[in-house]
């Protein structure tokens, strides 16, 4: 996989937050279009074209949610004066024409921004995973996440007992039209790589002190969307990855 590194970020991921470390956002701030999107997006759009069972996944009953989604999308970058919607199609920041399938619409969405999408719908008292374009996993699979509950798919994080799930499913309830909330985390790495996979199989090598060691600093801002009409939230995660001497924030 190509080396794709940001120079900029628009917050410091390493101050510490209080918890629960969700803070709201405007929606125009909802997509960002930063210094490597044209990199990004030319590597989401092979491993849309060629790895498509890996990075997208979609229900049935979740394909109203996802037009939505597209529709929303489409709706945000009409306001930017660096991408051109038309019924048909959108030419976007870095040159690329884009046709709108609405029968396909997390595949047209994963063409179009840098942000990963997931749809979670909610079935019973818990939201659920329907729909996702996941083209840059930090350690997780989507075949092993899709049409899963919140609880299940965090079966593996140990730290995620009863308690925390509880107060995640408060934050999925409490999500409103048009007032998104974000929240952001920080790992060093190894390595850049931005589509990272892993299975629920595969044991986690042991952390090492981030202040001697890896050079890469990856950050996902993490958004929670309300779509009015199918009730469906968009969990969307932009990635970031710096090299550590361009991760200063002060």
């Amino acid at each position: 996989m190509d080396t794709i590194l940001q120079k900029h970020m628009p917050f410091d991921p390493l101050q510490n937050t209080p918890l629960p470390g969700v803070a709201p956002l405007a929606m125009s701030d909802w997509l960002i279009i930063d210094d490597a999107y044209a990199p990004q997006m030319a590597l989401r759009r092979r491993l849309l074209a060629n790895r498509r069972q890996d990075v997208l996944q979609v229900a049935p009953q979740a394909l109203p949610a996802a037009q939505e989604l597209l529709s929303l999308v489409l709706e945000q970058l009409a306001m930017r004066e660096d991408f051109d919607v038309s019924e048909s199609h959108v030419t976007c920041a870095d040159g690329h024409r884009v046709t709108l399938i609405w029968d396909d619409p997390m595949q047209t969405v994963g063409q179009l921004v840098q942000e990963d999408m997931c749809l979670l719908q909610k079935q019973g008292d818990e939201h659920v995973l329907t729909g996702a374009v996941l083209c840059f996993p930090a350690g997780w699979t989507l075949s092993e996440k899709f049409q899963k509950s919140l609880l299940r798919i965090h079966a593996p994080v140990s730290e995620y007992d009863e308690n925390i799930a509880k107060r995640v499913q408060r934050l999925f309830d409490g999500v409103r039209p048009g007032r998104p909330l974000w929240r952001k985390n920080a790992l060093w790495y190894d390595d850049p790589c931005l589509f990272a996979p892993r299975s629920e199989a595969t044991p986690h090598l042991p952390a090492r002190d981030p202040g001697t060691h890896r050079p890469f600093l990856r950050s996902e801002r993490q958004s929670f969307v309300r779509l009015p009409k199918s009730q469906a939230v968009v969990f969307s995660i932009h990635t970031f990855v710096l090299r550590r001497e361009d991760a200063s924030f002060e």
